[in-house]
């Protein structure tokens, strides 16, 4: 165990500085924050804190080729949402292997879309931040990865 290099926790057990480290990236990824002392400051840790951490620190699916994943995406009944996310997916070359979209009711649909990560330079993180802010999508959740 020794050997060991990475190690895969539960959030409850990950430092809160860790979490603001995080929390910073997304905002910078985001752009959301013009620079890392404003993002920082947003969040609650120091600069120094951020450099320290950033490369200690990453979503464990970040980066990941070979991997399917399963979403499951709320989504407002409104015409062209579906094209929308499926553009992102495509944009970073997911291979959509199912999708499947509930009957609206109230307004308010569920779409559930398979991908398979084909590129080493797919960063999951990114993708789902993009369809996270697509107008008519109010949830994005991973609810299988292998």
């Amino acid at each position: 165990m020794e050997d060991a290099k990475y190690y895969v926790i539960k959030k409850k057990a990950v430092p809160e500085v860790l979490l603001k480290v995080l929390e910073v990236q997304k905002l910078l990824d985001s752009k959301q924050a013009v620079s890392v002392m404003e993002a920082a400051e947003r969040v609650g840790i120091s600069r120094s804190s951020y450099y320290k951490y950033k490369d200690d620190i990453f979503p464990f699916y970040a980066k990941e080729k070979g991997k399917n994943i399963t979403f499951v995406i709320e989504i407002e009944d409104q015409p062209g949402v579906m094209v929308s996310i499926l553009e992102v997916f495509a944009r970073y070359h997911a291979n959509i292997l199912t999708i499947h979209q509930s009957i609206p009711i109230n307004g308010k649909g569920v779409l559930t879309v398979s991908v398979d990560i084909v590129s080493e330079q797919t960063n999951i993180s990114a993708m789902i931040q993009q369809v996270e802010q697509l107008a008519s999508v109010s949830c994005v959740k991973i609810i299988a990865m292998e």
